[in-house]
């Protein structure tokens, strides 16, 4: 037997250690390490570049930032009488996997609501995240809602505009939208100053779904200015119950009506119909939502002739006794005929207006260059929107005067074969009313006097308002015109109506005019869209509506009288003048 070896312990053998090949070993550790790796940049990915994307996710489950509406400027009148005004109204949200609702509960929200519970579900669950269940609500009615004690069901401050106006001022007004932006009218136009600029807030869910305002998140609105107009809420409302006076009498499509303030051109009224009412807008048509008076354009017809004889007066080609031969009224120009309502022989330049003879007005206006007489419309501000700043007011049409032909120019001297607005017309005889100057017109207060843009001599001015004045007496074409106790004049205008290129057999009647002459402070502007009672001569269709208007606007504005209060004198039925606008050409 051989002995043990020394140093080394009897019993079992011990296993041989096991080396692996290096290259394996390298490969393991290889491995682990990018394993590693990939997990650092997983991690450095996730708390890093996808940190927002995943914070995110989370707040879009459990937290919503919340607008905060700015309280909007108030909307009043020169006086300060309120146009538009923001009432409390409150809105009601939810997340929709965080609404835990019975049936019952259900139908009582529907009710309380005046909705269907088809209608309620589709909005608590046709959503993913958040959602508006209901939208300026009455504080009672959310009250009343909140009371049935639905989880998930929140609640916040809001505002709603309120007219209180309703139809009388809409048109200019206009309205907001559901974020209380504006939509249309002033309340589109000054957005920027009625708005404001809104805060916000953070609100977080608990578990049980009701909303956790984090405050240290809120920041606060600030509050819409608010805004004078020109408008004076009394004379708005006298002039649009006599537009709709006229109207209905007459059976008319539609009517516009302006009051200008002659020294300073804002306008102290304007109304259109047919109207809206902007506190309930469900069942609107659009367009009775247009501001007709700055947007529709119109052949504005006889009303244009003081313009022609001012330029002719300019022009030193005639004076207001210059005598035209108006033939036996009519006048051939190549293959068309301008004619007269009435045959009156040879007339003076006074009795042109007084009468509204086309063929005196033709005739008048052929002895003038074509520029001559453009530069005139163009300087009264036609052929140009006013610059009022209301969203889509018109310009109108005025051809450059290089491409009138003898028959246009001679019709465009009564207004036919261009197209104005209403508001361009009362604007237009500002230069009349107050020494020659064309003044700005404005639909926001102005302080102070308001200087004017010179387009005719003093002179001429006076010499026209001596004309405009002979347009309403007994042998003019508008004695209905007439306002007892104050010296007023205008002018008529009738005219067909242009439908594919060719005149109808519809007409606009128009007057235009001013109060009182010795001292004009006003001046109002009449239009009114297809009479349709067999009337539809300016004179005795709109003159009416300006006569009403100026004597109880005057009064409003405490204006001396400088008349008679018996001065008012109306010729026999059978001889009142007719406005010569219709019959334009054949």
């Amino acid at each position: 037997m051989n002995a043990a070896a020394p140093g080394r312990p009897l019993g079992r053998r011990q296993a041989p250690a096991i080396e692996l090949p290096r290259v394996r070993a390298l490969a393991v550790f290889g491995g682990l390490a990018a394993l590693f790796v990939v997990l650092l940049l997983r991690s450095l990915d996730l708390q890093w570049l996808e940190n927002g994307f995943l914070q995110g996710q989370g707040a879009a489950r459990f937290s919503r930032e919340l607008e905060l509406p700015a309280h909007r400027g108030r909307i009043v009148d020169r006086n300060g009488t309120a146009l538009a005004v923001s009432t409390p109204v409150k809105s009601l949200w939810v997340f929709p996997d965080k609404v835990d609702a019975t049936t019952d509960q259900l139908k009582r929200l529907a009710h309380v609501l005046e909705t269907s519970q088809r209608a309620l579900a589709l909005r608590l669950h046709g959503a993913d995240e958040f959602t508006y269940v209901a939208r300026r609500l009455s504080p009672e009615t959310a009250q009343r809602a909140m009371a049935i004690g639905i989880k998930g069901l929140n609640e916040q401050n809001e505002y709603r505009r309120y007219y209180p106006a309703g139809d009388v001022t809409a048109q200019i007004i206009g309205f907001t939208g559901d974020r209380d932006r504006g939509q249309e009218g002033i309340e589109l136009s000054q957005q920027a100053w009625l708005g404001g600029i809104p805060g916000s807030r953070r609100v977080i869910i608990d578990r049980r779904g009701e909303a956790v305002e984090d405050v240290a998140a809120i920041r606060a609105p600030q509050a819409g200015r608010d805004l004078a107009l020109s408008i004076d809420s009394r004379i708005q409302y006298l002039a649009f119950r006599e537009l709709k006076a006229a109207v209905d009498r007459n059976k008319a499509k539609a009517g516009s009506i302006v009051v200008l303030d002659a020294r300073t051109g804002e306008i102290l009224a304007l109304a259109n119909l047919p109207t809206y009412n902007p506190n309930s807008r469900d069942k609107v048509a659009r367009n009775t939502m247009r501001n007709r008076a700055l947007t529709d354009t119109f052949e504005p017809g006889s009303v244009m002739k003081p313009f022609t004889i001012a330029a002719a007066l300019e022009a030193h080609k005639i004076t207001p006794d210059t005598i035209i031969h108006t033939e036996a009224g009519q006048m051939t120009i190549g293959p068309n005929t301008i004619h007269d309502a009435h045959r009156a022989g040879p007339l003076t330049v006074a009795q042109v207006i007084q009468k509204s003879s086309n063929v005196g007005a033709a005739k008048i206006a052929l002895s003038l260059p074509a520029k001559t007489m453009w530069n005139m419309f163009t300087e009264s501000g036609f052929g140009t929107p006013p610059q009022t700043g209301f969203p889509g007011e018109a310009g109108g049409r005025l051809r450059p005067p290089n491409t009138w032909r003898p028959i246009e120019q001679a019709t465009m001297a009564y207004g036919h074969g261009l197209s104005v607005t209403l508001v361009q017309l009362a604007r237009g005889y500002t230069i009349f009313a107050d020494g020659g100057e064309l003044k700005p017109v404005e639909l926001l207060k102005t302080d102070g006097p308001v200087a004017g843009v010179p387009v005719i001599s003093p002179d001429t001015a006076r010499k026209i308002r001596h004309m405009l004045e002979l347009v309403v007496q007994p042998g003019g074409t508008a004695p209905e015109a007439q306002v007892p106790g104050y010296r007023v004049g205008g002018k008529t205008g009738t005219a067909r109506k242009v439908a594919d290129g060719a005149y109808e057999r519809k007409y606009v009647a128009d007057f235009v005019g001013i109060a009182p002459m010795s001292n004009p402070r006003l001046i109002v502007a009449v239009m009114i869209d297809q009479p349709s009672t067999g009337d539809y001569y300016g004179g005795s269709v709109a003159g009416p509506v300006f006569s009403n208007v100026v004597g109880a606007a005057l009064r409003m504005l405490n204006v001396p009288t400088d008349a008679p209060v018996d001065n008012v004198l109306l010729p026999a039925q059978d001889a009142r003048a007719k406005d010569g606008g219709v019959k334009e050409q054949s």
